[in-house]
């Protein structure tokens, strides 16, 4: 069974990718961007970064919201790719993918745009089939999953789960627990508690499982 840690402030990430959401201005997730070891910017993240005075190792979409100065600047390091098929953070996922670095931080991804903030959630699902993902925010962090798991917590921790599938779920050390019940909506999961230092979730089924800071 698969063991999920709380992310925290310092915390070492071998790659993050900064989606064109919300620049993050939380302690956590702000510490990991600018301690991380390889950043990848989604397109016009890119002016967003240099703003704080971080400077991308890779910038990945298709340049349409990205500053013509940032363009010239770093056009050594960006990688364009213009299918329209995916969005600019799946292209980003894909291109850490094609270059070995499989345990990816996701940063910035909401904010701005509900039906991007929507969207980018749901794609855990489909990114952690190739790759250990974790999409944090200035609120909580995000895990997509479709195995039984446990989650590093701590006691009236916020926690809600998303199901993407029709699901039979059991969960343990939540203060509204579910046993084999069938989940098949998103809001079935929302609104729950930790009640110790860790929480449980069963799922047969792709589920997203929030918790808030």
């Amino acid at each position: 069974m698969k063991r999920y840690k709380l992310p925290v402030q310092g915390q070492h990430s071998e790659t993050v990718i900064l989606a064109n959401g919300d620049f993050p201005c939380h302690p956590i997730p702000l510490s990991i961007l600018k301690g991380a070891q390889y950043i990848v910017c989604c397109d016009g993240a890119t002016d967003s970064l240099v703003r704080a005075g971080i400077v991308p190792d890779a910038i990945v979409g298709d340049c349409d919201s990205l500053s013509d100065e940032n363009k010239e600047r770093f056009a050594h390091i960006i990688h364009r790719i213009r299918e329209q098929d995916t969005n600019d953070l799946t292209k980003a996922v894909n291109y850490c993918i094609g270059i070995g670095r499989k345990k990816i931080t996701i940063l910035g991804a909401t904010g701005k745009r509900e039906d991007h903030t929507l969207g980018n959630i749901s794609l855990l699902c489909q990114y952690m089939q190739h790759t250990d993902v974790e999409m944090i925010t200035d609120y909580g962090s995000f895990i997509g999953t479709n195995t039984d798991g446990l989650y590093e917590s701590y006691p009236k921790q916020q926690v809600s789960f998303f199901c993407l599938d029709r699901c039979h779920i059991t969960t343990h050390g939540l203060v509204y627990p579910v046993q084999n019940q069938i989940f098949d909506s998103w809001w079935q999961g929302t609104l729950n508690e930790a009640i110790t230092d860790e929480f449980g979730i069963d799922t047969d089924g792709r589920i997203v499982v929030y918790r808030a800071f």
